[in-house]
């Protein structure tokens, strides 16, 4: 897990809720989850070809 123990991940939970508080946690877990959900769909499209016209594809 990149390199951390589980006292440096305890570490960083407790200065993330001193700093943001128990109820921006949640939110910002959210926000994050959601961010990481549409890039990783974005990632997992299949490349298209959207400069060609449709008279380009029947040739």
């Amino acid at each position: 897990m990149f390199g951390l123990g589980w006292t440096e991940v305890g570490v960083i939970a407790i200065v993330a809720l001193l700093v943001f508080g128990p109820k921006k946690i949640p939110e910002l877990g959210s926000a994050l989850g959601k961010t990481l959900r549409g890039f990783k769909e974005e990632l997992n499209k299949t490349p298209t070809d959207e400069d060609s016209t449709p008279e380009e594809e029947e040739k």
